[in-house]
């Protein structure tokens, strides 16, 4: 999984997408993770498992 700073996906906000859509990125802020930025497929896929239902 990448990490970059809040700062750094800040400023490359277009790079921090384009890294999202192909594996998900860890946002830290003061060294501590904060959130994951994921494609949107994957969540989906995600969400489906979680509700035991196949992904579409």
């Amino acid at each position: 999984m990448k990490t970059m700073s809040a700062r750094e996906a800040k400023n490359g906000f277009g790079l921090m997408i384009d890294t999202a859509r192909a594996s998900p990125v860890l946002i830290e802020k003061h060294g501590r993770g904060v959130v994951v930025v994921l494609a949107v497929e994957e969540y989906e896929r995600l969400k489906a498992k979680e509700a035991g239902t196949p992904a579409q």
